[in-house]
């Protein structure tokens, strides 16, 4: 049996696509704190307008074009669900709370009996 091989191709341009969005993203940053004497107003749009050229750049990559083609894939498998009705979700949410509560009864009984066993009967420790 044979292992299929993944090959990573990554270009000179596709690398300096992702360093150009991470510097952008950086730069942004430094901006943001370089320009701290600046109103504030000036200071959060410097960082916006990189931040969305980072994105951007960031888009026209290999690795964001895959990552928009995950999305829309995603998005179609997400139309493809049968969503429950409102009268079984009801149900279901009926049948989970009453699976809670009759768990919690169980376990507060066994919690009981366990303290009555080991306290008063064992231990013969009675409040």
């Amino acid at each position: 049996m044979t292992q299929a091989q993944v090959e990573t191709v990554t270009t000179g341009a596709e690398k300096a696509k992702l360093a150009l969005a991470g510097a952008l993203v950086v730069g942004g940053l430094a901006a943001f704190y370089l320009l701290a004497k600046q109103d504030l107003w000036l200071r959060v749009a410097v960082l916006l307008a990189l931040l969305v050229l980072a994105v951007v750049t960031f888009f026209f990559s290999e690795a964001g074009k895959q990552l928009i083609a995950f999305g829309r894939e995603a998005v179609r498998e997400v139309n493809k669900v049968v969503w429950p009705t409102r009268k079984e979700a009801l149900q279901m949410t009926g049948y989970v709370f009453a699976f809670v509560f009759v768990m919690a009864l169980f376990l507060w009984l066994t919690d009981k009996t366990l303290e009555w066993v080991l306290y008063d009967l064992i231990l013969g420790w009675r409040r």
